[in-house]
C-alpha cells in the first residue's frame, strides 16, 4: 500500500471518527444533564469496543487488509477516542474540586478502555 492511500484512509476514518465523536458528545449532553463528562467517556468507551471487536474478529484479515489497520483502527478510532478532553475534563473537575468524579472519570476511563481490549484481543 503506498503512502498516500495510507494518508487518505486514516484521514477519512480519522473525520468520520471526529464526526461520530462529536455527535455522542451531542447527545450525552442532551440526555445527561450532570457534570460528570459521560459524552468523552461514553466515545473512549465505544472506541476502545470498537477497536478491540476490530481486532477479535478480523485479526487473520490485519495483515492482509491493510485498509482496516489505517482506516479503522488508527483514522476512525483516533478520531474518536480523545485523551485531550479526557484529561481536560478531568482537570476541570478537579479544578471545581469535583474531586470523586475526577477520580471516577479516571478509574473508569482506565478500567473500561483496558478491560475491553484485555477481553477482547486475548
Amino acid at each position: 500500500m503506498n503512502i498516500s492511500s495510507i494518508i487518505g484512509l486514516v484521514f477519512l476514518g480519522g473525520g468520520l471518527g471526529s464526526l461520530a465523536r462529536f455527535g455522542v458528545g451531542s447527545v450525552a449532553l442532551k440526555l445527561y444533564k450532570t457534570d460528570f463528562p459521560v459524552g468523552t467517556l461514553l466515545a473512549n468507551f465505544l472506541a476502545c469496543l470498537i477497536l478491540g471487536f476490530t481486532i477479535y474478529f478480523m485479526k487473520d484479515k490485519l495483515l492482509q487488509s491493510e485498509w482496516i489497520k489505517y482506516f479503522v483502527l488508527i483514522g476512525f478510532c483516533g478520531g474518536f477516542s480523545t485523551f485531550s478532553t479526557f484529561s481536560l475534563e478531568t482537570l476541570k473537575l478537579f479544578n471545581e474540586q469535583l474531586f470523586l468524579y475526577g477520580i471516577l472519570n479516571i478509574l473508569i476511563s482506565l478500567a473500561l478502555g483496558i478491560g475491553i481490549l484485555v477481553v477482547l484481543t486475548k
